[in-house]
């Protein structure tokens, strides 16, 4: 009995097996079938995932649209239902493109909008037509530029397509360098315009700069910063970059030489300066006394070089010392082997 319980659950199981693939079968000859009958299917719906299709991304600068028009630049016009207009314009030299009918249009110095207006309103003023619908689009353009030069981290040539401020300028070549001075010369390209000296540097407000502007073409100069030098018995001597403002009086330099050595005379230093003319002027400084407040410190000014002079008194002592140091040591070395 048992026997024949077991098999009649086989052959169940079987049976159960054999429609499962029919019908699963059938469903795959139905998707066959719609597939080719160009019937949807669950690809086609609108929740369904297509494929990622290969289309090319034309990248528009956020300014592109306060564009001036320049001489070379190529323009394609479309007059709705009138085709006579339509066609592509090359600007000239003097900034003017030639439309049939319309004759000559100045077009250069504008935006593509205030181009686009102009052609509308010539159509309605010569009574050409009563309501035209312009297109105007630009198909070439060569994005002028700016130099940007001197102290800043990657100097070079970049578009700009209008005028910017001139903190956005700089950070077009990454931003001033650790050497740069507070003076940013700006030299236009327009004919006649004298070059602008702008006083600006890290430690500057951007907000009291945010007036200077910087036109398409310009070249835009970053002056390296002063450089005092302080030598002498300093513990680091060398050159210094005046930073910042440009301001560098006798203690900041001193401290960024690390201070003055143990042999140093600290009494009076010495300052050598070079004037505009060419001539040098030699001065001794109260080190002793700037230090203590009791004299006003000096302001230095670029290629200014400070000399801490040496004393001999410390000199010989500190010499003294050194060599009853190394006798001492020798006596030690000498009884421990002996």
């Amino acid at each position: 009995m048992r026997h024949k319980v077991l098999r009649g659950l086989l052959i169940v199981a079987a049976l159960l097996l054999c429609l499962q693939e029919v019908g699963v079968t059938q469903i795959g000859m139905q998707q066959t079938t719609a597939s080719q009958s160009g019937a949807p299917t669950n690809r086609n719906r609108p929740d369904a995932a297509a494929p990622m299709r290969n289309a090319g991304l034309v990248v528009v600068p956020p300014d592109f649209s306060m564009l001036k028009l320049a001489p070379g630049f190529l323009l394609s016009l479309n007059v709705l239902d009138d085709p006579d207009f339509a066609g592509a314009f090359r600007i000239d030299e003097q900034g003017n493109i030639a439309v049939p009918v319309l004759g000559t249009l100045h077009v250069a110095g504008e935006t593509i909008s205030a181009a686009r207006t102009q052609i509308r309103r010539k159509l309605l003023d010569d009574r050409i037509l009563i309501d035209p619908q312009v297109d105007l689009s630009i198909q070439e353009y060569s994005a002028p530029q700016v130099t940007i030069i001197g102290e800043v981290a990657s100097p070079g040539k970049y578009p700009l397509l209008v005028p910017h401020t001139l903190v956005d300028v700089l950070a077009l070549a990454g931003g001033t360098t650790i050497t740069a001075g507070n003076e940013v010369l700006i030299t236009h390209t327009n004919a006649g315009a004298d070059p602008v000296l702008v006083h600006y540097s890290r430690a500057t407000n951007p907000d009291a700069v945010r007036d200077t502007i910087v036109q398409p073409g310009d070249t835009v100069q970053v002056k390296r910063a002063g450089i005092v030098y302080v030598l002498g018995a300093v513990n680091r001597p060398g050159g210094f970059v005046m930073q910042e403002e440009g301001s560098l009086n006798v203690l900041q330099a001193i401290s960024l030489a690390s201070g003055t050595s143990i042999t140093a005379s600290t009494r009076t230093i010495f300052l050598l300066r070079r004037n505009a003319d060419g001539t040098l002027v030699y001065m001794a400084l109260p080190y002793k006394k700037i230090v203590r407040g009791k004299n006003t410190d000096t302001q230095l000014h670029a290629t200014d070089v400070l000399y801490v002079p040496s004393s001999t008194f410390k000199a010989i002592l500190t010499n003294s010392q050194t060599i009853l140091s190394s006798a001492a040591s020798a006596t030690i070395y000498a009884a421990a082997v002996h």
